[in-house]
């Protein structure tokens, strides 16, 4: 069995309930259609019944939950709820009974009330679209200030000396842009708990650099060096139960021959499984190179440090691509 089935596997078993927020997209509504036959998750697709049939005909909904916010019972409720989270912000009544009829503010006010596990949206809006309203009504976990991502990263085989497990966690490869220490730490404790709980590993965290342990810096002008350094340090003081350490070339990292000559005595060197990159720049082009060169099948990007799980599509992606966000999204929940 594959990771992605045993992900699956695991995720009917749990039986969440999913909300889908675009029910005027075709790829949305199959995909809605297969989740609830595989039986992964119950589903909640915000649309209307005569929208879908023209969308996606012939596309058999039983048993799938459609919810339409310009005529749900519980948008005034919804409303209330986004009233009493951005008054602070200047929001009014008014503006807030609006919104609520948006399907993707629809879609996170039902994830805060607590009527749905996890939220999945993006397919065919923006990534800033799908998850402002999770900003701003979600917001992020105890303990985290950071809303990062991660890739799970799929080996072809495992018959790689460097990864044995046939897996690993890449993070943050696909929201913040030049991450500060503090962040980089969030972003690490957020991808060992996605590696523990949706990967099935241990986690055994690196800060990527293109520096080991001090054999290089950029202090006098980018200041990268530094940075993952103490990203380090804040991160191991957060959670001293992890094993992580850095900074890392990515060879020390991973390679046990080299981790033990750069970086002896480390727990982590040669054995990491979670890599964390410096900024989005590498760990954008890091997957990709992984993905294309190296054959290996990325799932997400998994969004980490919300309160609740809520996870954005691509708008380029398929109705398995959807199927997969929803299975991670169901073992994201509590």
């Amino acid at each position: 069995m594959s990771l992605l089935d045993e992900i699956k596997a695991k995720a009917a078993v749990r039986k969440k309930t999913i909300v889908l927020c675009e029910g005027e997209d075709e790829r949305v509504i199959r995909a809605a259609a297969e989740i609830t036959k595989e039986g992964i998750a119950k589903i909640v697709l915000i649309g209307n019944e005569a929208e879908c049939k023209k969308v996606a005909p012939g596309v058999e909904l039983k048993g799938v939950t459609l919810i339409d916010p310009l005529t749900s019972d519980k948008t005034s409720k919804y409303a209330s709820i986004l009233y009493e989270a951005r008054k602070a912000k200047g929001m009014t009544e008014e503006q807030a009974k609006e919104q609520a009829k948006d399907r993707t503010m629809f879609g996170a006010l039902m994830l805060k009330a607590g009527d749905v596990d996890g939220y999945v949206s993006g397919a065919c809006h923006s990534t800033a679209n799908t998850l402002r309203p999770g900003l701003q009504v979600v917001k992020t976990a105890p303990g985290i200030s950071t809303v990062s991502s991660c890739f799970i990263m799929i080996a072809p085989n495992k018959t790689n000396p460097y990864n044995p497990d046939g897996v690993a966690v890449f993070a943050d490869c696909a929201i913040n842009i030049e991450p500060t220490a503090e962040q980089l730490a969030d972003i690490a404790i957020s991808s060992a708990k996605t590696a523990r709980t949706i990967a099935g590993i241990e986690p055994r965290v690196a800060f990527l650099s293109f520096s080991t342990k001090g054999s290089g810096n950029d202090d006098k002008f980018y200041q990268t060096v530094p940075k993952v350094k103490s990203a380090v340090e804040i991160a191991k003081a957060a959670a001293p139960e992890l094993a992580l350490d850095g900074e890392f070339q990515f060879d020390a990292a991973v390679a046990p021959e080299v981790g033990a000559l750069k970086a002896p005595g480390s727990a982590v060197a040669g054995h990491a499984n979670v890599l964390v990159f410096p900024n989005i720049n590498a760990g954008n082009i890091g997957y990709k190179i992984a993905q294309r060169y190296g054959g290996y099948m990325a799932i997400g990007p998994i969004c980490q440090g919300f309160a609740k799980p809520l996870n954005d599509l691509s708008r380029g992606c398929n109705v398995e691509d959807i199927v997969a966000t929803v299975a991670v999204t169901a073992l994201q929940a509590e």
